[in-house]
């Protein structure tokens, strides 16, 4: 029964549940360790995100690192 509604949730309204359960998740860890820490959680897995991103996209991680180096110069 619970299988249904929460394969029911992720198909119709997929947005609206991740939406949620994120919502849920931050509270928790603002309840839980304060605001600035949860902040820089965040922060870190928002940059491990965008670096694993780049690393997927150009298929290896010294080519991200050459392609970093590249725009600060």
């Amino acid at each position: 029964m619970l299988e249904k509604i929460v394969l029911y949730l992720m198909e119709q309204h997929r947005g609206k549940t991740i939406g949620i359960l994120l919502g849920l998740v931050a509270s928790i860890f603002f309840i839980a360790y304060g605001f600035w820490r949860t902040l820089f959680v965040i922060l870190c897995i928002m940059l491990g995100y965008f670096i694993g991103k780049e690393i997927d996209q150009n298929q290896g991680w010294d080519q991200w690192v050459q392609k970093f180096i590249r725009k600060r110069d």
